[in-house]
């Protein structure tokens, strides 16, 4: 037999291949193994990184302990007091560094035993030749022409002629930074300032020139004797060099050239200067050596290897991954299904009283079961306010309705003669009649968003006479002065017809709760970019409790007053939609005794309401 169109789904026993919990531990099993199968190879990319990375500090930890190295050697005379270096660079990198003479006469090794260096040296360490570097091709020169900056000799200054210089540098950079140029010191190994800055700045200007390039004292010997070498030199290789006597080869502080050379000049003369400069430092600056780097084992590099073992182990984690997976998979999927078969029996009878479904996780489906017990909630209460306002509605239209029937019925039977104050009162109730029928549908049209807006410039205060002259019979007849205050010439765009029906609701509702002798205001104002429209009275007033609930439909503050002393309950229901339908806001403040006084706050450039 057929399933029939429409028919229950059974509330036990679904079959387990179509169920919830079977297709979320099949794709939890599928995640699973894509999942193992992604972090394997991205394990086996990671090793591979690593390695790399790992080579990579090798080289760096070689090249920190080559640059080290260099710099003792180009600050001191010879090797000795080498070996706490030595041992601390060992300890820093974990590699074996051992140093030796160029005709491998021992230095310094950082391993206490006998064992021989590698072969094959690692580098070259000379503070005069760096460009040798570390032979495996990690270094590089620190310096233009192979010479170590750190190598100084007797070109360094003492305290006295630093701080002179660096009072220049400190002051020309105050200049330049006063003509708003960025400026900084840069200080040489020697202890010689310079100022860095962009020269295209100062447009050709020497004002914040200072002389920091001409020799100190400490440096005019050592200058003159390097000029002395390398003019030596030039005339010992180049005896035939055709140079101009306008191309004095003078070497200033820094070691730069003081003319511009032609570039076939440059080359020669700056070779002689750095070999001139070799011979002269070779003195200050200890020794060419040797330097091997390996392992505390021996080995030139680290190596790295997958072994059986590992590849198992790998393996069986694999495999442990996997079983666990999929076990708090079917775990969780169980506990998550839970809910879920909840929900779905309460949302079985949806008819029925409310139904709470228990929150027990703070996950998707907790929040998903707390909104649908909020629906539930809101659904209840929304079929209590329905069969309350379906009672209210009989209510109100079931009195005009008896009273127009039993007019008719006792004219019918004779009792009553047809007589215009029984056709006028006959009228009267079915004008009431009609006044709620208009204004229950003002509020379902409200309800469905559909309510007609129509909004054009108007005049404000053409609008609040034109309410008041239609309430000034009922005021009069009822003892209240009305009168309409505020400010004059106010514009603002909005529906006649909707803010007259507005504000008459306020001024019928303040007229009905004034007593004889009492006053109705309305007034208006700009505030801002709003208009401000207040119906003040002097009436009863209204409880602060009772404040809430004012604007509710079929509301009144006293349940007791009848619907021709206490209107149908719509009217200010009605006022709150039409004051949101432009855009604007309805508020209420009011002292028991002394009045009340509704304000309306609504844009003058108009809002977005519905129009039609």
């Amino acid at each position: 037999m057929s399933r029939r169109k429409g028919a229950r789904l059974p509330r036990r026993g679904v079959p387990l291949r179509g169920s919830v919990l079977a297709r979320l531990m099949a794709t939890s099993v599928l995640v699973a193994v894509c999942s193992i199968g992604a972090t394997a190879w991205l394990a086996v990319q990671t090793t591979t990184r690593a390695i790399q990375q790992e080579q990579g500090q090798v080289l760096a930890d070689d090249a920190s302990v080559y640059d080290r190295l260099l710099g003792y050697a180009a600050v001191h005379r010879d090797w000795d007091g080498v070996e706490p270096l030595v041992r601390d660079l060992a300890e820093r990198t974990g590699r074996r560094v051992v140093l030796t003479s160029m005709n491998r006469g021992p230095i310094a090794d950082s391993v206490a035993s006998a064992a021989p260096p590698p072969s094959k040296a690692s580098a070259v360490i000379d503070p005069l030749r760096t460009g040798q570097g570390l032979l495996h091709g990690s270094g590089a020169p620190v310096g233009g022409d192979g010479i170590d900056p750190r190598a100084t000799g007797p070109y360094q200054l003492p305290g006295a002629e630093r701080s002179i210089l660096r009072r220049r540098a400190d002051k020309q950079i105050r200049c330049l930074r006063d003509r708003g140029i960025n400026a900084q010191r840069i200080d040489s190994p020697s202890g010689r300032p310079a100022v860095r800055f962009n020269p295209a700045a100062l447009a050709g200007s020497d004002a914040c020139y200072l002389p920091l390039d001409q020799p100190t004292a400490t440096e005019r010997e050592p200058l003159a004797r390097l000029n002395t070498m390398t003019a030596a030199c030039l005339a010992a290789r180049h005896p035939d060099l055709p140079l101009p006597p306008q191309y004095a080869v003078r070497v200033e502080p820094g070691f730069s050239l003081a003319t511009k050379l032609p570039d076939k000049y440059t080359a020669v003369i700056e070779d002689c200067v750095a070999e001139s400069r070799r011979a002269q430092l070779r003195t200050y600056v200890a020794p060419a050596a040797l330097l091997y780097l390996s392992t505390p084992g021996g080995t030139d590099a680290p190596l790295f290897d997958l072994s059986a073992r590992n590849r198992t182990r790998i393996i069986g984690v694999t495999g442990l991954v996997l079983v666990l997976t999929v076990g708090v998979t079917a775990v969780i999927a169980s506990r998550l299904v839970r809910p879920l078969r909840a929900l779905t029996d309460a949302a079985r009878n949806p008819s029925g009283p409310h139904r709470r479904v228990p929150v027990s996780t703070k996950d998707e489906v907790g929040y998903l079961a707390q909104a649908f017990n909020e629906m539930s909630e809101r659904r209840e209460r929304l079929e209590e306010q329905r069969k309350v306002m379906v009672s209210d509605v009989a209510h109100e239209l079931r009195t005009p309705l008896t009273n127009i029937r039993n007019g008719l019925e006792a004219t019918e039977d004779g009792i009553a003669t047809p007589n215009p104050a029984l056709v006028s009162s006959l009228l009267e109730e079915a004008l009431l009649l009609q006044h709620i029928i208009d204004d229950l549908q003002d509020l379902a049209a409200a309800d469905a968003g559909k309510l007609s807006i129509r909004p054009e410039a108007v005049r404000l205060g053409d609008i609040l006479h034109h309410v008041a002259a239609a309430h000034r019979v009922a005021s009069d007849a009822a003892g209240i002065r009305l009168t309409v205050g505020g400010e004059d010439g106010v514009q603002l765009i909005a529906d006649p017809a909707r803010l007259r029906q507005a504000v008459g609701n306020l001024v019928s509702n303040a007229v009905r709760h004034t007593g004889r002798g009492g006053s109705v205001t309305i007034s208006s104002y700009v505030d801002g970019e709003d208009v401000v429209i207040e119906v003040a009275d002097t009436g009863t007033g209204i409880d602060a409790d009772d404040l809430p609930m004012l604007f509710e439909r079929f509301w009144r503050a006293e349940k007791s007053r009848s619907r021709h002393a206490g209107g149908s309950g719509l009217g200010l229901a009605i006022v709150l939609q039409l004051v949101r339908a432009h855009g604007g806001t309805a508020d209420v403040t009011s002292t028991p005794g002394a009045g009340s006084v509704f304000t309306l706050r609504l844009p003058r450039s108009g809002a977005g309401g519905r129009t039609g």
